[in-house]
């Protein structure tokens, strides 16, 4: 992995992002699985890596043969410290880290592990389960959690997303009516609006499980998408301000192209429909809460801005071999979008 650690490009954030990317980094050793802006500093570390906060400077490390993991410097590469303590869940496929002191792990065994970590003077001092939560059926592959909020997401290979509470360890409730398996998670730290995504499916989800709308983004406004590389491999929310109307939804897809979702609102007939209970019934979009009167209701629908393609921009065509979007990250400004990728290269949009 390359050393040198980029810096942040601050131009003011008001509209969309300019069709000319540049590349800021380069990985060795394959796709890039986080992207880390800090002050004016971006951090990037491969698939199955996970940097811990505050400070970043520490990596969380698994995927190896024996079911271990390892905690290493960012800086250095150099690992301090293996943990076997993961070994007796099997395979792992996903990890989470709200802050220093907690690591949420998941992957072939279904169980979501929470762990209490304690790293002192770039030494392990320990790592112990804290509990283990048990709700799936099948293998969990992707997690995500919001301090700030006090939850945990969990999606599965069975169909199901559950969010758990993370300071009582226990089972709140499920996103129901997902079709595919759950490839990709987001919680809003300002909203608390969580992001679900199953093959190509888009959901927007309300901090109590509420289904907010879904898009089928395969075949929705960007016609040249409609392929069976739709499916959505990264997510992620701008969040400059709760009310601000011009934070998007930011979608990575298997087939190379960053695609940024708004939400609009539209007023329905009287006595509309009864809303569907879940997003496998025929309706694009359902009856928001506290919006719906004697008379009328309103309707949030997912609307694209516009698809960012890497290949199409540089030389006017598109590549049939774009590698996948494997992770997304904002900078602080909110004036550029990072972008990793399947060949270990992150590219930065930046905001007009």
């Amino acid at each position: 992995m390359a050393k040198k650690i980029i810096k942040d490009i601050n131009h003011p954030s008001h509209g969309l992002f300019t069709p000319l990317p540049s590349r800021r980094r380069e990985l060795l050793r394959g796709p890039v699985g986080q992207v880390v802006c800090v002050d004016k500093e971006v951090l990037v570390v491969e698939k199955n890596r996970l940097l811990i906060p505050p400070l970043w400077n520490v990596y969380f490390s698994w995927g190896f043969p024996d079911n271990s993991c390892s905690f290493g410097h960012y800086t250095t590469e150099k690992t301090f410290a293996v943990c076997e303590s993961m070994c007796d869940w099997g395979k792992m496929l996903c990890a989470a880290c709200p802050n220093q002191a907690t690591i949420v792990t998941a992957g072939i065994s279904s169980v979501v592990c929470v762990w209490d970590v304690s790293i002192s003077k770039d030494k392990l001092t320990h790592m112990k389960l804290r509990q283990a939560l048990y709700g799936h059926t099948d293998a969990v592959t992707c997690l995500a959690v919001s301090e700030v909020h006090g939850v945990i997401a969990s999606g599965s290979r069975d169909l199901t997303c559950i969010l758990w509470d993370l300071e009582e360890l226990n089972y709140i409730t499920q996103l129901p009516g997902h079709k595919a398996s759950i490839t990709a998670l987001a919680i809003n730290d300002l909203t608390g609006e969580i992001a679900s995504c199953a093959g190509p499916v888009l959901y927007l989800w309300s901090m109590k499980g509420q289904l907010l709308t879904w898009l089928d983004t395969s075949c929705g406004s960007d016609v040249t998408s409609c392929s069976s590389d739709g499916d959505i491999l990264s997510v992620c929310f701008t969040q400059r301000h709760e009310w601000d109307p011009r934070n998007v939804i930011v979608t990575g897809c298997a087939d190379g192209i960053v695609r940024i979702w708004r939400t609009e609102y539209t007023r329905t007939s009287p006595d509309p429909p009864q809303q569907p209970t879940s997003p496998g019934q025929d309706q694009s979009a359902i009856t928001i809460d506290g919006m719906s009167g004697p008379s009328q209701s309103w309707e949030r629908h997912l609307v694209l801005c516009r698809p960012l393609n890497r290949s199409e921009a540089v030389s006017r065509r598109r590549y049939k071999n774009n590698p996948a979007v494997t992770a997304l990250a904002m900078s602080r400004t909110h004036a550029t979008l990072l972008v990793g990728d399947g060949w270990g290269r992150v590219f930065t949009w930046t905001c007009e």
